[in-house]
């Protein structure tokens, strides 16, 4: 059966100024530690074999190599894991990538976001334009050619042009997936208080038709909503993620899932340090999930696919006919449809 593991990797070198998740630049002095508790954790969870593997951050690949590679050693895997590593274009090297191979990782995901030296800057990144074209030869130097580029739209002084060239940039690496996202503003982050950085709607719906157009017709195909990939190429794990599977997340503020009961680490990493050092439980809080409501998240999540969901799930109102296609019993979001899929998960109508 698909198992899941999740390594939070909390370091970074810079914060982006979109970014709202668990990570910190001043706490490189826990590296040590944090990866042995994360093998502690990781003994003492008595895990099946997973069916794959991601570690996110942060920045994994800012983690030393060996420190990383210590971690992968103790998960149980099945023999065919896909096991990822996020990684910095500025943060990777030949060595790195040769142990991330001898250790059994599969594959990459390069943040990459922009080629575009202002859109970088207006997001607050850290890498050069020029540092993915490196990394992506080093990691190909190393043996790997199943990798993915991250990337984001919508970035404060980003044309339609620039968008384009970011995406052509892009395909020319030859990547196995390509992720992109729209540009949200979380509260409390330093884009979120400079409203003249927000994103536009408007905008980004034309750069989303533009990404789906030009990466279906390089040969990658859309099966989640921002996220497109060659035949063969779809990521695993997050597939387990949209298809309600177990997972188990190991490090701080990480999430876990087992039918239906939900639950997460302490937020910091001196916290879940301590506390695993000190033989205590990292876990911070959880939730259980009625029937009722993992049938409806089931829905939410499969409709972000190119699976869909059963389509009597969708409301028989003339409105959702331009939304989703219906063919075969079950209906799937358009383009159009993945630009407004928050407001047709909100209408979907569950059946036991």
């Amino acid at each position: 059966m698909p198992f899941g593991v999740y390594v939070h990797v909390p370091f970074c070198a810079r914060r982006c100024d979109y970014c709202a998740f668990a990570t910190w630049t001043d706490r490189h002095h826990l590296f040590d530690a944090y990866a042995r508790a994360c093998r502690r954790e990781i003994s003492s969870a008595a895990l099946p074999p997973a069916s794959s593997v991601f570690f996110g951050g942060g920045t994994p690949s800012l983690l030393p190599a060996h420190l990383l590679c210590s971690i992968l050693a103790v998960i149980p895997r099945q023999g065919d894991a896909e096991v990822t590593v996020e990684c910095n274009p500025d943060s990777v090297s030949a060595e790195a990538f040769a142990a991330y191979r001898e250790a059994g990782v599969t594959r990459l995901s390069f943040g990459a976001q922009s080629t575009a030296p202002h859109v970088l800057a207006s997001l607050g990144r850290s890498h050069r334009p020029g540092d993915l074209e490196v990394a992506v030869g080093l990691a190909r130097a190393a043996g790997f050619d199943n990798f993915n580029v991250d990337l984001i739209f919508g970035g404060a002084g980003e044309s339609l042009d620039d968008w384009r060239r970011t995406l052509d940039d892009v395909l020319a690496l030859g990547p196995a997936h390509v992720s992109a996202y729209a540009l949200t503003v979380e509260p409390g982050t330093p884009l979120a208080s400079d409203r003249p950085r927000h994103p536009d709607d408007d905008d980004q719906a034309e750069k989303y038709g533009v990404a789906d157009s030009v990466l279906s017709a390089a040969g990658l195909r859309n099966y989640e909503i921002s996220n497109w990939a060659r035949p063969g190429n779809e990521c695993r794990h997050n597939l387990l993620y949209w298809r309600q599977g177990d997972y188990r997340g190991i490090g701080c503020a990480a999430h876990s899932h087992e039918r239906g009961r939900r639950w997460w680490n302490v937020r910091t990493p001196e916290r879940y340090i301590a506390a695993i050092e000190e033989g205590r439980s990292p876990l911070a809080g959880s939730e259980e999930l009625d029937a009722e409501t993992r049938l409806l998240e089931g829905l939410q999540l499969s409709l972000r696919t190119s699976d869909g969901v059963p389509e009597s799930a969708i409301p028989n109102d003339p409105v959702f006919d331009r939304l989703v296609d219906r063919a075969d019993g079950r209906a799937r979001l358009t383009v159009e449809g993945r630009l407004l899929a928050n407001e047709v998960a909100v209408r979907l109508v569950p059946h036991p």
